[in-house]
């Protein structure tokens, strides 16, 4: 049994935070019915690129779940959903503040009727405060939550992330809250509502920048791949290519300047990791000096068999292809609906003793391909 079997969840979010955080609760084994808009559905199933006509963007993050199209506008979809209500555990929402109030489904209204169920709402800017109400985009959080403002290279303009950290860390924490609000009904017997702002997930990520803006009164800036606080911590360049190097501690820079034969763990430049910081330029030109020398393939092994932090800076077909990730079922098929394209997606990154690995991904559903199954679920449900 999966951890979360027998948990049903609502999810009517669309995009990305939402939708990640159910996909992470369903890999862990809940049931995830997923409630889309007649005629279009889920915005993602219009995102490029596509395979036969099929969006590979909405097939990554929503495999395994089933579909239905509910106008909750609309009398005979409204009285669906309100059965589907009362055999869910978990209703996940990402529409601006006010939306479900105004369809009669907010959380003070639904916790009277249905007082075990736990509501978990992600937005912009969360729930309370003065811009409650504005929208709000991966972008327009990185920016205005600080990650812009430490991100890209020295002196040059603010950079956004590549990967869509506002929504995805809003909903790596939308999933944490659920199961925090499953394992208290165990105790009290009821629900609870979650309240994730994708603003308030950029701030709790960024704990160097807290600590120096704190600790200094100066906020940091933009330093490319160098860590502000650890020296040498950075991408260095080889023969070929580019590489990393994270020496975290003096023991391991001593390590270091051996491996590339550098007499600098005496110098009193770099003798201790805030001299390293404040030359970090010069250090930086040194290590390069040997190893332009040299490709990446064989600075990798060279550190490696110091036991050196270090790793090749990969582009997304060798991530594809990296054995390591292989090995631990990060790169799975998911699997052809009859008729449909072949995608591939990442595996399940939680790994317990208690959950079986997978070797394939169920395909992503059509929009409301799942109805006829739900309303035998649904039946054999009110039957029991």
């Amino acid at each position: 049994m999966a951890p979360l079997s027998g948990v049903t969840i609502l999810d009517l979010t669309h995009v990305l935070a939402g939708p990640f955080a159910s996909l992470s609760l369903a890999d862990l084994g809940a049931k995830v019915i997923k409630v889309e808009r007649p005629g279009s559905g889920d915005d993602t199933r219009a995102f490029p690129p596509f395979i036969k006509g099929q969006s590979a963007y909405f097939a990554a993050l929503n495999t395994g779940k089933a579909s239905i199209a509910l106008d909750l506008k609309a009398e005979g979809d409204r009285a669906l959903f309100e059965r589907l209500l009362a055999r869910a555990d978990v209703v996940l929402e990402n529409y601006r503040p006010g939306v479900m109030e105004r369809l009669g489904y907010g959380y003070e209204t639904l916790h009277k009727t249905h007082p075990r169920l736990i509501y978990g709402a992600v937005s912009g800017f969360g729930h309370t405060g003065p811009d409650a109400a504005k929208p709000a985009y991966d972008m327009v959080v990185q920016a205005r939550g600080g990650v812009m403002s430490i991100t890209g290279e020295e002196g040059g303009p603010p950079v956004r992330v590549g990967a869509s950290i506002g929504d995805i860390v809003a909903g790596m924490f939308l999933a944490q809250g659920v199961l925090a609000a499953l394992y208290d009904r165990e105790k009290t017997g009821l629900g609870a509502k979650i309240d994730i702002a994708m603003l308030d997930a950029q701030l709790a990520i960024q704990e160097h920048a807290v600590a120096i803006t704190t600790a200094t009164g100066t906020p940091p800036g933009r330093t490319g791949a160098r860590h502000p606080t650890i020296t040498p911590f950075s991408t260095y360049r080889a023969a070929d290519g580019f590489f990393v190097i994270a020496a975290g501690n003096d023991a391991m820079f001593a390590t270091l300047c051996t491996t590339l034969n550098l007499p600098l763990a005496a110098d009193p430049r770099f003798a201790t990791n805030a001299a390293r910081c404040q030359h970090h330029a010069l250090l930086k030109r040194l290590i390069e000096a040997v190893t332009l020398g040299a490709p990446v393939a064989h600075w990798i092994a060279t550190l490696e068999a110091a036991h050196l932090p270090t790793g090749r800076v990969q582009d997304m077909a060798q991530v594809l292809q990296d054995p390591q990730l292989l090995a631990r079922h990060m790169v799975l098929p998911v699997t052809a609906s009859p008729g449909g394209p072949s995608f591939a997606a990442a595996g399940n990154p939680i790994k317990m003793s208690t959950l079986d690995e997978i070797s394939a991904r169920a395909p992503a559903p059509r929009l409301d391909g799942d109805r006829a199954a739900i309303l035998a679920w649904l039946n054999g449900a009110d039957r029991a």
